[in-house]
Order: structure tokens, then C-alpha cells, then sequence
């Protein structure tokens, strides 16, 4: 069987990019392949294997800006080395270009990051982008066949980018369906005991970072203060992400009296624990090229709101598209929407319960076959 060589940053389990990437490894390294991962870093399970070659590829201060020339120099050596002796090469969006795969998970060039206040972190950002877009256009240029993980994604690299439709083709995301499924009551109780929640109160979640404006949670956050200042808002926002901002949002719920209706837990792995005791999820992103926490939600039987626009949107069925924000800029929409869950929460439920069902049944596996089937075929 043909070796591959996978060029990205990670291959964890966190992330959709990362968890897509250690999915596809994870799968090739069961089949049996020789694997080269060119990467900052490997979870232990891929980095053990003994038909895992690990290209470590150092990331000075953990900076992104510091680690991309070398990440893509090393992928372009190995990805040489490795075509030449009939092996296949997957890079990912403008780390790498490569005339090969690449498997786009994210497009530079239908957004531009924009911090929620002005800071030298905002002016960084502004110049990282503008390079991105530039190495981006080039690879996915250069590229034989293009994976992209939603039609959203799809259209935005043959319009913005200017790929030929031809070359780009669209793969869904799987999930782990052990991991993420519906919780029984009983679960659903130790759940909350766990993480410290011992009364039946309605909880929100939100998950994201909390560095810039992409996720919305300015938005969450105005949509909540119009739901307490009712006076009869029986339900709790609990926001899992960390990123430069969780301070400053802290001190505003004090600041703004509704600490009392908004908890803070930073970055947790875990995740499906947090799913299992909350009602309900909210992700009013202004740009979402998928969208995995929304699938993974989803996946354990929350009703999920997301903005329309979501790659992950294009998934939902007909009984669920009350859930999709259309317009996900307006703390007053997002209120309302809230409002109605609350109203018809158990029927959302039941609904939502039904769909998971249907996502959990496409596993990582099923998303990596397709991934290596297009590979093999067209590159």
C-alpha cells in the first residue's frame, strides 16, 4: 500500500481541523500504511504506532507566525521525498504547496479576523491574514484535488480563490459516536454533579475562544442581558473557551449584574461532560466553515443554534431549521430564538434527539475512507 504523508499543525483530538487530521492518520495507521505526520505536534496513541514516522517541527513560542515557514518547509522535503517513491501527500489549506491533496478546512479569504478591541494582538492579526489569504491562494492553486468539509467551504474556494470546480469536492466531518451520544437521565444527573451543578436549572452552553469577534460571543453575551433584564429568564449561560478576553467578559457579567446568570469555566477537555448536562447550545458564529463543537452537540441530543451561513447548517433537517440563526449579528433575534427553545424546550429536544442519530451513524472512519478514496484516485 501507497505511504502518505500528512503536513498540518497538530493531530489531537481538540479542534475540528486537529481531530479531522488525527481521525484521517488514525484510520491509515489501522490499514496498515506507513504514515509520515509533519507536524508541531502528535497525540501519543499516533506517535507510538510503529508505522508512524513523527516529523516534529519545532513552533518557537508557540507562535503560529514563528511556526508556519518551517512547518512548510519540512512538508515540502517530505512531501517530495515521498511522491517520488509513489506515496501520497495531504497538506492542509496554504501550509504546504504542494501539487497534491489539500484538505481545506478553514478559508482565509472569506473572513477576515477582527479582535473586539484595537491592541498591537488586532494589528498581528490584520498582517497574519493578509499572508494567509496570499499562501492559501497558491496552494490550493497548485493543487490536484481539493477536500473541503462543507458546500460552504466548497463554493468559498472556487469563488474567492479561484479553483476550478471541477478539482474540489466535498467531505463531510464524522464523529465518535461512543463519545458523543445522547446522556440517559441518570447520566445527565452525574453529569451535573460533576461539574458542580446539583439543581435542575436550564444551562446554555457556549464554546469557543474568546480572543475575537468569529465565534459571536458579544453577541451571546447582549442576547443573554436582554433574556435577564425580563426578570422571569430561569436559565444559565455557561461559556467553555478561554483566550485573551475571559477576564474582560468576567468582570462585565459583575460589572453588568448578571454573573449570577452566566458561568465562566475556561478551556476543559471535558467537553462531552459539559454536552451530557446542558440543554441546549448557542453559536451565532459570523464565520463557521463547519463547525464541529455544533455537530458534536448535536451528536449528544442538544438542540444547537448556528448561524445559517455554518457549514455544519447545510446538515440539519427540515424539523430543525427553526435552530438556524439567520441573522446571527442581532442579540435581539438571537433572544427571541432563545425564548421560543424555552418555551417548546422538550419538543426541540425530542427533534434534535432524532437527528443525532442520523450524524452518529457517519463515523471518523467513514469520513477518512472518502478522504483516502479521492487521494488515490485523483492525486
Amino acid at each position: 500500500m501507497n505511504p502518505y504523508v500528512i503536513v498540518t499543525g497538530d493531530f489531537v483530538r481538540t479542534g475540528g481541523m486537529d481531530c479531522a487530521n488525527w481521525a484521517l492518520a488514525s484510520h491509515l495507521v489501522r490499514s496498515g500504511r506507513t504514515v509520515h505526520l509533519v507536524a508541531h505536534r502528535v497525540a501519543d496513541d499516533l506517535a507510538t504506532s510503529p508505522n508512524v514516522v513523527f516529523h516534529r517541527v519545532p513552533r518557537p513560542a508557540n507562535a503560529h507566525v514563528l511556526g508556519a515557514p518551517p512547518l512548510s518547509g519540512a512538508g515540502l522535503f517530505w512531501a517530495a521525498r515521498t511522491a517520488c517513491r509513489g506515496g501520497r501527500v495531504v497538506v492542509n489549506g496554504g501550509n504546504c504547496p504542494f501539487p497534491a491533496a489539500n484538505w481545506v478546512h478553514y478559508v482565509h479569504a472569506a473572513y477576515e479576523p477582527v479582535a473586539s478591541r484595537r491592541s498591537w494582538r488586532s494589528i498581528k492579526a490584520g498582517a497574519l491574514h493578509g499572508t494567509s489569504v496570499l499562501t492559501e491562494r497558491a496552494a490550493l492553486r497548485l493543487a490536484k484535488v481539493i477536500v473541503t468539509n462543507s458546500e460552504r467551504t466548497r463554493r468559498d474556494v472556487v469563488d474567492l480563490v479561484g479553483v476550478p470546480e471541477d478539482r474540489v469536492r466535498t467531505v463531510y466531518y464524522g464523529i465518535d459516536a461512543g463519545r458523543f451520544r445522547p446522556a440517559s437521565d441518570e447520566e445527565r444527573s452525574t453529569a451535573r454533579r460533576q461539574i458542580g451543578w446539583p439543581d435542575g436549572r436550564p444551562r446554555v452552553a457556549f464554546v469557543g475562544a474568546l480572543g475575537d469577534r468569529r465565534k459571536g460571543f458579544d453577541v451571546v453575551y447582549e442576547a443573554w442581558r436582554i433574556l435577564v433584564a425580563k426578570g422571569a429568564w430561569d436559565a444559565e449561560l455557561v461559556v467553555v473557551g478561554s483566550g485573551a478576553d475571559l477576564a474582560t467578559w468576567r468582570a462585565r457579567a459583575v460589572h453588568d449584574d448578571i454573573a449570577e446568570h452566566v458561568t465562566f469555566l475556561g478551556f476543559r477537555r471535558d467537553v462531552p461532560v459539559i454536552l451530557a448536562a446542558c440543554d441546549a447550545l448557542v453559536a451565532p458564529s459570523r464565520y463557521e466553515a463547519y463547525g464541529l463543537g455544533v455537530h458534536e452537540a448535536l451528536c449528544t441530543g442538544l438542540p444547537a443554534f448556528v448561524s445559517a451561513t455554518a457549514g455544519v447548517a447545510e446538515r440539519y433537517p427540515h424539523a430543525l431549521r427553526g435552530l438556524l440563526l439567520e441573522d446571527p449579528e442581532s442579540p435581539t433575534a438571537v433572544a427571541s430564538s432563545l425564548m421560543h427553545w424555552r418555551d417548546h424546550s422538550a419538543a426541540w429536544r425530542a427533534e434534535a434527539r432524532t437527528f443525532s442519530e442520523q450524524l452518529r451513524a457517519r463515523s471518523w472512519d467513514d469520513m477518512a475512507r472518502d478522504v483516502v478514496a479521492l487521494c488515490d484516485t485523483n492525486v
